[in-house]
């Protein structure tokens, strides 16, 4: 009888353990106060505008929109590549792929700028596959190059351009369902990955990453940048000249990071969920709001950085921001599945 009594005492320690573990390592006991010295602009309203793209040269954005119904998807949704003109002040967004046929729900994104020509390329998912869609866009025309499937784009989440024909992309999730899925998502188990594609092959450069999301590369640093949002961590890598990457060190941002972008001092700017929980919660339907925040890196190199929390949501005002891009004094802030983005100026 006492061995049994031990035993059930050992198992209900080590279940309590690992509840208290979930709610830490996801922020469930974080207090969210609002925080906002930033006047807002304009409010568009684009649905689950999740990954920006900003020009400062030609003065424009590019926005990844999709009509995300539940995440993880249950069914296939519906979205689109937009253009705002950050000149006119009137930040109207226009469709550049109401023209597409094939099924298109636009995640990540990236370019590259061949002299007047953007090369764009947008992680898309379906039930079916999940593939990286290339178009150009040379200001007024948006063409449709090619799609590029294969097995090592199998849970896709954001990409990266160096070139007009190569890339790094995340994959998120080493499972798709069943108990590797939720040892992922609830344990923290790391099995997302960075994949190159050099213009022809697939290479696997970085793993063991908890829910490997957002990547971008400062290209005269050779510094790649992949955040962990199950980590509250960014992960920096030395970009070899092979493509291979040197990790250097793990940045502990304290919250749930998503897509990076840059502004024009190299610093970096993240949208980010501060409790992985709730936000969970919210991709489910089960909740009407997900808590919102944007930090700020700036990274000087190994162990010199300063991390900035400059907005704070408990998303009343804007729920689930997974984007911040900045443009001069203006900061363009998307979200996973809320029915608005905004731009806000200080």
């Amino acid at each position: 009888m006492k061995k049994i009594k031990w035993t059930l005492a050992i198992f209900l320690i080590l279940i309590f353990g690992f509840i208290i573990n979930v709610l830490l390592s996801t922020g469930f006991f974080r207090s969210i106060e609002n925080k906002n010295d930033w006047n807002t602009v304009v409010t568009i309203p684009l649905i689950g505008a999740e990954d920006i793209m900003v020009s400062h040269t030609d003065s424009f954005a590019i926005i990844s929109s999709t009509d995300r119904i539940e995440f993880p998807q249950v069914k296939d949704e519906v979205g689109e590549l937009y253009h705002i003109d950050l000149r006119s002040g009137q930040y109207n967004p226009v469709s550049l792929t109401d023209h597409y046929q094939k099924q298109f729900a636009p995640h990540g994104i990236s370019w590259h700028k061949k002299d007047s020509v953007y090369i764009i390329a947008a992680i898309s998912h379906s039930l079916e596959d999940d593939c990286i869609e290339i178009f150009s866009y040379n200001g007024n025309n948006m063409r449709h190059q090619k799609s590029i499937y294969h097995e090592k784009i199998y849970s896709p989440n954001d990409i990266v351009m160096v070139d007009e024909n190569q890339f790094f992309f995340t994959n998120d999730h080493g499972n798709k369902e069943g108990i590797g899925r939720l040892l992922e998502d609830y344990v923290g188990y790391a099995a997302g990955n960075v994949v190159f594609y050099n213009g022809k092959e697939f290479k696997i450069v970085a793993n063991k990453i908890a829910y490997a999301n957002g990547i971008n590369f400062d290209k005269k640093r050779k510094l790649l940048f992949v955040s962990s949002p199950r980590d509250f961590a960014v992960h920096v890598y030395k970009v070899l000249s092979d493509w291979n990457l040197d990790f250097i060190e793990s940045i502990d941002c304290g919250t749930g990071v998503d897509n990076i972008a840059f502004d024009l001092a190299g610093n970096l700017w993240i949208g980010c969920h501060p409790d992985l929980l709730k936000f969970a919660s919210y991709a489910k339907n089960d909740s009407d709001y997900s808590p919102s925040e944007v930090i700020k890196i700036n990274y000087k190199g190994k162990g010199d950085y300063t991390v900035s929390s400059v907005f704070v949501d408990d998303g009343k005002m804007i729920s689930g921001t997974s984007v911040a891009a900045p443009f001069y004094d203006k900061l363009l802030i998307g979200t996973v599945k809320d029915k608005k983005m905004i731009i806000v100026q200080r």
